[in-house]
C-alpha cells in the first residue's frame, strides 16, 4: 500500500518499493495509506476483543472457546478466525488504533469501538493472573510467596520481539501480588533496556530442565512457541495456566491444565 505527497512522490515510491515487492497497491495520497494501515490494525483489535469477551462469556457457562472458533472455521464463507490469548503486543496492533482516536477528537467523533476493545484487550493479563490465584488456591497454595513460570516473552511465536508484550504486564502483576515471577524464552535469552519495564532489564531466562520446572508452583503459556516441547511441560510442571491452548493436544493430568 503506497501513497505520495504528490503524484511525482507516488511515482518515486512505486519505484523504489518495486524493486523488492512483487504487488504494489497504489492510492490517492498519503491519508489513504495510513487510514489503510490504521483500519487493518483496528479490524484485528476489535475481533481479537470479541474472542477475549467471548473467552470470557463460554467459560463461565462451561463451553470452551477454542472448540467453538474450530468449529466456526468450518463455515466457508463470511467468518474470519481470530484466537484470544493474555493480551495484545506488538508495535501496531495494541497502538496504532488510538492514533485515530486521538485524531477524531479534533473532528468532534468517537472511537467507541476502538476504545472499548482496548479496554477488553488491555484486562486480559488481570484475568490471567486471577485464573492463576484460582489454580493455585486449588492446590492449597496462595500467588503470595509461589513461584510462577511465564512461558514466553515474544509477544507471538516464533519470533524475538516483545515490544509491548503483555508478558510484561503479567509479570508486574504476579509480583506486585507477592509472587516470584521468571520467564522461559527460547528467543529471548535476556531482558533488554526498554523505557516501560526498566526494573526487568537483565533478567535472564530460566533453563529448560526437569528440576528447574519442577521447582515453579504454577506455569502460564503466554507464547506458544514451536520450540517449547509441551509434553516435557506437562511432564514436570503440577499446574500449567494455558492463554494460548497449547495444551489441547497433549497428554495431561486430570485438573493440571487451567485455561485462561
Amino acid at each position: 500500500m503506497i501513497g505520495g505527497y504528490t503524484p511525482a512522490c507516488l511515482e518515486r515510491a512505486k519505484a523504489v518499493y518495486g524493486l523488492a515487492i512483487k504487488t504494489i497497491v497504489p492510492v490517492s495520497s498519503c491519508r489513504v495509506a495510513e487510514a489503510t494501515k490504521l483500519l487493518e490494525n483496528i479490524f484485528r483489535s476489535v475481533n481479537i476483543a470479541m474472542v477475549n469477551e467471548l473467552k470470557l462469556v463460554y467459560g463461565a457457562m462451561g463451553i470452551d472457546v477454542w472448540e467453538v472458533i474450530q468449529a466456526a472455521k468450518t463455515k466457508p464463507f463470511g467468518f474470519m478466525a481470530f484466537y484470544p490469548g493474555p493480551g495484545l503486543g506488538g508495535h501496531c496492533i495494541p497502538i496504532d488504533p488510538f492514533y485515530l482516536t486521538w485524531k477524531a477528537r479534533e473532528f468532534s467523533q468517537n472511537t467507541r469501538f476502538i476504545e472499548l476493545a482496548g479496554e477488553i484487550n488491555t484486562s486480559m493479563p488481570m484475568h490471567v493472573v486471577n485464573r492463576t490465584a484460582e489454580a493455585l488456591n486449588a492446590r492449597r497454595k496462595a500467588v503470595n510467596g509461589s513461584r510462577v513460570l511465564v512461558i514466553g516473552l515474544a509477544y507471538k511465536p516464533n519470533v524475538d520481539d516483545e515490544r509491548e508484550s503483555p508478558s510484561y504486564t503479567l509479570m508486574n502483576l504476579l509480583k506486585e501480588r507477592g509472587a516470584e515471577p521468571a520467564y522461559y524464552d527460547p528467543y529471548v535469552p535476556v531482558i533488554r533496556p526498554t523505557r516501560e519495564h526498566p526494573h526487568w532489564a537483565g533478567t535472564r531466562s530460566v533453563k529448560w530442565d526437569r528440576p528447574t520446572l519442577e521447582g515453579f508452583d504454577a506455569v502460564i503459556i503466554a507464547t506458544n512457541h514451536q520450540a517449547v516441547n509441551y509434553q516435557e511441560l506437562a511432564d514436570w510442571s503440577p499446574c500449567i495456566v494455558d492463554t494460548r491452548n497449547a495444551m489441547a493436544t497433549i497428554k495431561t493430568k486430570p485438573g493440571q491444565i487451567w485455561k485462561a
